[in-house]
């Protein structure tokens, strides 16, 4: 699903006169889809770009460091499909310059419907519905964690949160989860280790932070938020607690239930430890103010590169985000 050349000479017109303060209003417009902690996913409002989203990373100094990147990237979309066996969307590539001169990568998926993505579906389904969402959304993780245990020389890691996931064929109008795939949405942050030597750069993630707060994030925070993303157990709590943020508090009770019942059931292989409610809610509230202060610092960032500065800001900032 790469980008034809009309359609990469589009793309990178997009990028020359985008305004990553407002990318609604760029000259090419831009339609927000969904805001991570760190990126943004977004449609480009020209028909030529119809059924496809975006997310772009303007995070790479040069050219070879685009192509370490793009090699430790195509290797984990592998490793997913074949042989763990998750469902991804049609995907695609695609590296145009910044005005700066500097290159910045676009990951391309094919759009799928915004009521199917996990978290929107969520303010929709009854609680038993949800409770086998959840359920289906675990089975998936399941695979990625029984392949790292059959062997050691590939550890895989993955976000398990809601929002992470959709739903083949959800109808809104008639809210139950269908007997149909899902897909694993997230993939820009390709963690992969081979003979426990991290893939990735993980350094590139620091490149959106402020420069004033990247040693304290490398310092405190940088190896606990990737080894997250290796055990069952975090995953799986990280995944509860994003009820929180998802404003349906009421449901972790009973998800609690799900996460407990399915490691003690279908995944005792993996011998995890059960999570429990205060457990959740203590995670949440320590993410949910590390992730507030962090953008809250981008956005002083932002402030004074570009009104005190004059200086380019190429990061696309959430405008609020609840939780």
């Amino acid at each position: 699903m790469n980008l034809d050349s009309s359609r990469l000479a589009l793309l990178q017109e997009f990028e020359h006169n985008l305004d990553p303060q407002r990318p609604e209003d760029s000259p090419i417009p831009a339609r927000i889809l969904g805001y991570g902690e760190i990126s943004t996913v977004f449609e480009i409002q020209d028909a030529a770009m119809d059924g496809l989203a975006f997310k772009r990373l303007p995070l790479f100094a040069d050219e070879a460091e685009i192509t370490r990147y793009r090699a430790v990237y195509d290797e984990y979309l592998r490793l997913l499909a074949d042989p763990i066996g998750l469902h991804l969307p049609p995907h695609g590539q695609a590296v145009v310059r910044g005005r700066s001169g500097k290159p910045v990568f676009y990951i391309i998926q094919r759009r799928l419907p915004g009521d199917s993505i996990g978290h929107q579906a969520l303010r929709r389904l009854p609680p038993p519905e949800v409770n086998r969402l959840v359920r289906r959304a675990l089975r998936e993780m399941h695979k990625v964690w029984a392949f790292n245990r059959q062997q050691s020389a590939l550890q895989v890691a993955l976000d398990g949160q809601i929002s992470n996931w959709a739903i083949e064929g959800f109808d809104p109008a008639a809210p139950h989860l269908p007997d149909a795939r899902l897909w694993y949405l997230d993939t820009s942050t390709p963690l992969f280790r081979r003979n426990g030597v991290e893939q990735l750069d993980v350094e590139l993630f620091l490149r959106s932070a402020p420069s004033f707060l990247v040693w304290i994030l490398r310092l405190l925070f940088l190896q606990d938020v990737v080894d997250r993303y290796y055990d069952p157990h975090l995953v799986a709590v990280d995944l509860v607690a994003n009820f929180y943020k998802e404003q349906r508090p009421e449901l972790i009770p009973q998800v609690v239930g799900v996460v407990n019942d399915f490691f003690r059931e279908e995944a005792a292989d993996l011998d995890a430890a059960p999570i429990r409610e205060e457990e959740v809610r203590a995670y949440y509230r320590e993410d949910a103010l590390i992730w507030t202060l962090y953008l809250a610092m981008r956005r002083l960032d932002r402030f004074l590169r570009v009104r005190v500065l004059r200086r380019e800001y190429p990061y696309i900032l959430p405008r609020r985000i609840e939780r």
